[in-house]
């Protein structure tokens, strides 16, 4: 008789084994008068073969097993780590998929999943879900889907089997037309992994840019997010941040030091308050956790679930004809005097309700997500109380990005216009303020969407014309009776146009004011615009509300045929 002996496939595995262990030939025995009761094995090391020695175990017995491995998993890898991300003020990536989503609506992906590379001392380490935890579950009675590196489990780095998580849950994401996010908390490439571990960053990056415009991608940023680990977010839709706890950078403050002699701490070079002030890369901080994730699942309910599909519309009780009577003196017929955009979109939103995108960096220009008449819409606004609404290099490329995320989004775009021009100086100029203007101009050229833009106050030069005018392509344009739409303003064109007049006249003062006020009654009056057909119309400021969802009910089925290409080549 032929014996095999009993080795669980694991430790085959695991020694490298291609087939099993030659066979043992032994004497023929009598069988026993009663077969020992089997010795369960250690849940997840693999079952034993079966064998006439030892019978078959009961399906109860092995459902026993499952249910103590789950709780193992379920447990983390020890309570001492626990305790150790606690005390770095942060939560358990399970604690955090738990505020994330609807209550007990998680279904997990893969939780069993363990690497299996070896050296370094990784084949005597391999704990369950290799530290990322993937899956989907409702948001608002919404399918999301979810990656959340866990701290606890190799510092949350990436390896190949953590990646090829990522790889699957994306797809997933992809496949069932949903958002997904990423609760990022982890240290980089796992070094003892080598190139594989690099290789798994290029495939989260590819997916990335596949799914860009396809599903809505989210980042969170809940403690380090390093190297090549910080372009993902990049590549993402949003971007948010905790404060004192999450940082992004290419190169950590001792390689910086190295090599620029520059000492810096990790929150000085990526901290949250960088990101969002300064950089541009984070769209939003919070002070903590909880309240980060309740601010992603505002953003999930203003979105679609993907690019073919409409953002959720609400019933509003906010009625439509909403007369808007306090914008008539919120807005100073002077142009020159400052007041907040902030207050005229509280005014004209449902419930004054508004998502503001990126407030701590480019002030100049707003960019908020809002409602009107339960519809979702995109608003871009200049703002007079920063930097007189100008736009720059930062406010021009924050605003293309909105538009484009919107446009892509099937979200209507409402422009709000007051804005003197451009801002001049070397420094733009050198920095490419052309170039990155044109971005601005680009995106709402590109853009299908619904738009609808209206002149509050001044609109000049080649910002009027950025700031989605007829001439590029607005749905609708209106005006309040206080605009001025010209190539510059009144002082200005006159001392240009009438320089040598001003310059022959006995009293230069004098003709010089006389000119200003011929140019304005001739060409900067409310209604020359209108009347040469670049307004639609000009409307009473408390009007606003109900003409701007008027208009979007009209604009509801719009659809825009665009030429056959591959892509166009947007400004860089």
């Amino acid at each position: 008789m032929t014996i095999i002996e009993d080795t669980p496939v694991e430790r085959l595995r695991e020694d490298g084994a291609a087939q099993l262990p030659p066979p043992v030939l032994a004497a023929p025995a009598p069988a026993p008068a009663a077969a020992p009761a089997p010795v369960d094995p250690a849940p997840g090391r693999g079952t034993p073969y079966p064998s006439p020695d030892r019978p078959v175990r009961s399906t109860a017995s092995r459902v026993a097993d499952l249910v103590a491995l789950r709780e193992r998993v379920l447990e983390g890898p020890s309570p001492k780590a626990t305790e150790a991300q606690h005390a770095k003020g942060k939560l358990t990536a399970r604690e955090r998929i738990g505020l994330l989503f609807d209550e007990d609506t998680f279904t997990e992906v893969e939780g069993l999943r363990r690497h299996r590379a070896t050296g370094f001392g990784l084949e005597d380490k391999r704990p369950y879900s290799d530290g990322v935890i993937t899956g989907w579950g409702l948001v608002e009675g919404r399918e999301v889907f979810v990656y959340a590196h866990d701290f606890r489990i190799f510092g949350g780095a990436l390896g190949e089997a953590h990646a090829n998580k990522i790889h699957k849950i994306m797809d997933m994401a992809a496949a069932a037309g949903a958002p997904i996010v990423g609760l990022c908390d982890g240290a980089g490439a796992r070094i003892q992994e080598g190139v594989t571990a690099l290789a798994g960053y290029g495939g989260i990056f590819q997916r990335n840019v596949r799914n860009s415009g396809v599903i809505p991608q989210i980042s969170v940023i809940m403690g380090p997010c390093a190297g090549g680990a910080a372009y993902s977010p990049a590549l993402t839709d949003f971007v948010f941040m905790v404060r004192d706890t999450s940082q992004m950078f290419i190169t950590g403050p001792d390689v910086v030091q190295a090599v620029t002699g520059e000492a810096v701490t990790q929150n000085e070079l990526g901290g949250a308050d960088v990101h969002t002030g300064v950089s541009g890369v984070a769209q939003f901080v919070h002070d903590d956790e909880a309240e980060c994730l309740e601010e992603v699942r505002y953003l999930l309910s203003l979105l679609p679930a993907n690019n073919r599909s409409l953002p959720p519309a609400l019933p509003v009780e906010d009625p439509v004809d909403r007369r808007n009577d306090s914008l008539v003196d919120l807005v100073p017929a002077e142009r020159g005097r400052a007041y907040d955009m902030r207050a005229v979109i509280e005014e004209i939103a449902d419930d004054g309700e508004y998502f503001e995108v990126h407030q701590r960096w480019a002030g100049n220009v707003i960019c908020a997500l809002s409602r009107m008449g339960g519809q979702v819409v995109g608003i871009v606004a200049n703002q007079p109380c920063d930097m007189a609404g100008v736009l720059d290099i930062s406010s021009s490329e924050k605003a293309a990005r909105f538009v484009q995320f919107c446009d892509a989004f099937n979200i209507p775009l409402i422009t709000l216009v007051d804005v003197p021009g451009f801002l001049p100086g070397v420094d733009q100029e050198h920095g490419g303020v052309i170039r990155h203007g044109a971005k601005l101009l680009y995106a709402y050229c590109n853009a299908t969407v619904p738009r609808i833009s209206v002149v509050l106050r001044k609109a000049y030069g080649g910002a009027y014309i950025v700031m989605d005018s007829q001439s590029i392509g607005a749905d609708m344009t209106l005006a309040w009776p206080t605009n001025e739409i010209a190539v510059m303003g009144a002082e200005g064109a006159a001392n240009v146009i009438f320089r040598r007049e001003i310059a022959a006249a006995e009293d230069p003062d004098a003709t010089r004011s006389r000119l200003i006020d011929e140019y304005q009654d001739r060409l900067m009056h409310p209604y020359y615009a209108a009347e040469h057909g670049l307004v639609d119309d000009v409307i009473h400021p408390a009007h606003t509300r109900e003409r701007l969802i008027g208009a979007l009910r009209m604009l509801r089925s719009k659809y825009t045929a665009l030429p056959s290409r591959k892509h166009g080549n947007q400004p860089q």
